[in-house]
């Protein structure tokens, strides 16, 4: 366990105070959690205040497109198995709402904490994180994010010659482009299903080859790295060729990758895979995700898709047809207001799926489906597409707002 840093600074203790007096303000006014507001407040008092809180910490720190939450959570489940554990569960994932996390971790001996891409290496500087997963890197937020290629560099200097160990998805060339340039990397074969926005050469620009699942630059040779770690079907391969059964109440091949990254996480604080892994069973839904629940008679599963790769992964998993299936879409300031994205995604993979369409945006959305060919019903609420809808559990994908605006709804 690290050696606890000197107790708080009496503006500290002040900054925590004040963090946890705005939280609770938020909260009985019924604006959220009020963990955002708190760390803000909290980091006006005391701007040195989230370095303070993770120093007597090991940090974990998650970033990604996709998955980051889910990946924090089977994390945080099988580092239990070492000593109590503080994290950002929810995915308030801006260093905000990660200081209003710490500060309710002074007991704790790691803390698992997921970060905004943009906010990765600011995060990293003033926790110095022990372990640093990077998952994968596709399209989201046009609007607000940078550009896939951009972000990898912005990790990629953030990273040089940092002391943290990354665990880092060999199958996604940007990921491999950012954390080449770290000193000690465990690579990690998690796949990669979605590949559009890597087809290109990282180091140079070139074509990317992909005979198998290894990937390599025909002009400059740079490539896949070989993987300590691997998902191999239902099983995750140790770095000693031990196979470890994945079983999990979370579905889908994601979430298998997820647990392979978490695994080998775990391992790097000496946390056994076969541990690890019967820990991560325990989790059956992140933040909402995946919950199956009952309104209006009908069963609902949520299911949360922010961007085209988080869509492909999703449509993945559902029910075959003749499910019915709700798709609702926002553009609000969380989830970016560009909603070009949607032309990237493979709508054709819902055919012979009843549709109804919902959210601020239904209307950009049914523009899309009815390219793609596929039929489908605009409703104004989730009361209306429940009726329209045939008899059977419904698979509902929201994006970010729109899932949130669901969870409120049927009271989840």
């Amino acid at each position: 366990m690290p050696e606890s840093t000197e107790p708080l600074t009496p503006r500290a203790r002040l900054a925590v105070t004040a963090g946890k007096a705005a939280a609770a303000v938020s909260r009985a006014a019924g604006r959220g959690s009020g963990s955002v507001i708190g760390g803000r407040v909290a980091l006006k008092v005391d701007p040195d205040l989230l370095g303070r809180l993770a120093g007597h910490l090991d940090v974990v720190l998650v970033s990604a497109t996709n998955g980051k939450t889910t990946t924090t959570r089977l994390i945080a489940e099988a580092l239990r198995a070492g000593g109590e554990v503080v994290s950002n569960a929810l995915g308030a994932n801006m260093p905000a709402g990660i200081t209003s996390a710490l500060a309710a971790g002074a007991r704790a001996r790691f803390g698992v904490l997921e970060v905004d891409e943009k906010y990765l290496h600011a995060v990293a500087r003033d926790v110095s994180p022990k372990v640093i997963a990077l998952l994968n890197l596709s399209r989201d937020q046009l609007d607000r994010a940078a550009e896939t290629r951009m972000m990898a560099d912005h990790w990629r200097d953030g990273l040089e010659g940092s002391p943290a160990t990354v665990v880092a998805n060999c199958d996604d060339p940007l990921i491999v482009w950012a954390a080449s340039s770290a000193t000690n990397v465990v690579w990690v074969a998690a796949g990669q299903e979605w590949k559009d926005d890597a087809w290109s050469c990282p180091a140079c620009g070139g074509v990317l080859q992909r005979p198998d699942e290894h990937w390599v630059c025909g002009d400059c040779g740079f490539e896949r790295p070989t993987p300590t770690w691997q998902l191999s079907g239902e099983k995750v391969v140790d770095p000693h060729g031990s196979a470890w059964p994945i079983r999990l109440q979370l579905p889908g091949r994601a979430n298998r990758a997820n647990a392979t990254s978490a695994a080998a996480v775990a391992a790097v604080f000496g946390v056994p895979p076969q541990t690890a892994l019967e820990r991560m069973f325990s989790v059956t839904a992140v933040a909402g995700r995946y919950d199956v629940v009952t309104h209006q008679g009908r069963d609902i599963r949520l299911l949360l898709a922010k961007n085209p790769a988080g869509w492909l992964e999703t449509f993945s998993l559902i029910d075959p047809p003749p499910t019915p299936v709700i798709l609702s879409v926002n553009a609000r300031g969380a989830d970016g207001t560009d909603t070009s994205w949607l032309w990237d995604v493979d709508y054709t993979r819902l055919a012979g799926h009843p549709i109804a369409v919902l959210g601020d945006r239904k209307l950009d959305l049914a523009v899309r489906l009815e390219v793609a060919g596929l039929e489908f019903r605009v409703c104004d609420n989730l009361t209306e597409a429940l009726r329209v809808s045939p008899p059977g559990r419904i698979e509902a994908i929201a994006n970010y707002t729109a899932f949130q605006d669901l969870r409120r709804t049927v009271g989840n």
